[in-house]
């Protein structure tokens, strides 16, 4: 139990007064029984849902076109790499990209410049083994964008602070502002709040809303629902469900309701006139000894799949595809992927011990 600064209080000064007591003795009891449960940190409130929305889902992965991209390590520790990606026929993505990327222990740096000039920067710093700062900066022809956010993680929580586009100069406060914590309640249960205050400009008025959220994690399953109140776009609820199948095999859903206002401007969860719409998405993912399938099917008529293969140990083939069954269309992605490795990788290579370094943090 991490009580060194209460037993550094001078007991004398402790016992003489009643309440100091009264107090260090109910935080002592309380710590001991927080201990007795045996949290574990429940991860961000961003990321409540993350082993269907990041790993299971293909919201993340999918592409259409033609893609192919070129890493060159420099070093493994620290991480330092260069890439160079070409694109023909995706959709939101530059016909050609360089990036650079950086990473060690404490310092995570990565930028990313386009043909068209445009420039997006990463950065991630960690303080110590609680605190890491993480900004986000864009620069485009059309518009610009800066965020910086500080995750705090404790023992058992997370406490989590995030501007966007944050100013002053205008004679008030404008941008987007997110504060959220997750606290995990028993060895299962987490439950968090999220608020968020924007205000676009200074002739707007600021508009704020909050999130509750509970995650449930069982033995071999996940579920996650989460509540947003009605703001001026109206109110929203979404679950998710993650389950492992088998060590290979794991499946996600994800369901999500929303309420706008209906034509009156009245309505809410608690009645009126309403707009509903709603979506549900499942999916499912198999790892094999050299490949990942991911497959998934939603509300909306669409099929979508991909498949990632390793046919060399620096060579990987992407083959993404969707069907849209309401709108009778069909979209197709195709992508090579080249790491180019020194002899020292390569030797590790042809025994079958080489991984791809993993992003710090």
């Amino acid at each position: 139990m991490d009580n060194g600064r209460l037993a550094s209080i001078p007991t004398g000064l402790v016992n003489d007064n009643a309440l100091a007591s009264a107090v260090r003795n109910t935080y002592l009891s309380f710590l001991e029984r927080r201990d007795a449960l045996g949290l574990s940190n429940p991860g961000t409130f961003e990321n409540i849902n993350r082993e269907v929305a990041r790993d299971v889902l293909l919201t993340n992965f999918m592409f259409t076109g033609l893609r192919a991209e070129w890493n060159k390590p420099i070093s493994n520790s620290p991480i330092f790499q260069l890439s160079h990606q070409l694109s023909m026929g995706a959709q939101g993505m530059s016909p050609y990209t360089f990036s650079a990327l950086y990473g060690s222990s404490k310092v995570f740096l990565q930028g990313t410049m386009e043909n068209d000039g445009s420039l997006v920067a990463r950065s991630n710093y960690r303080w110590n083994d609680s605190l890491i700062t993480k900004t986000n900066a864009q620069i485009q022809s059309s518009q610009s964008m800066l965020s910086i956010e500080n995750d705090f993680s404790g023992r058992d929580f997370t406490a989590s602070l995030k501007a966007m586009n944050p100013s002053i100069i205008e004679g008030g406060v404008k941008g987007i502002f997110i504060a959220s914590y997750l606290q995990s309640v028993t060895p299962s249960l987490a439950l968090g709040i999220e608020a968020v205050w924007q205000r676009v400009a200074m002739n707007s008025s600021p508009e704020a809303l909050l999130s509750y959220g509970a995650r449930y994690k069982g033995l071999d399953w996940i579920a996650s629902l989460q509540m947003q109140t009605e703001g001026p776009q109206g109110s929203a609820i979404s679950s998710s469900y993650w389950r492992r199948l088998t060590d290979k095999v794991s499946v996600g859903t994800d369901l999500s309701l929303q309420f706008a206002p209906g034509l009156s401007g009245q309505g809410g969860l608690m009645g009126g006139s309403l707009q509903k719409e709603g979506s549900a998405t499942a999916g499912a993912k198999y790892e094999f000894r050299a490949s990942t399938f991911r497959a998934q099917v939603d509300s909306k008529g669409r099929l979508s799949c991909l498949l990632e293969k390793t046919i060399l140990p620096a060579v990987r083939v992407t083959f993404a595809g969707e069907m849209d069954h309401l709108k009778q269309q069909a979209k197709v992605g195709v992508g090579v992927s080249v790491e180019a490795m020194s002899e020292d990788l390569m030797e590790q290579a042809e025994k079958g011990g080489v991984q791809a370094p993993a992003v710090p943090f």
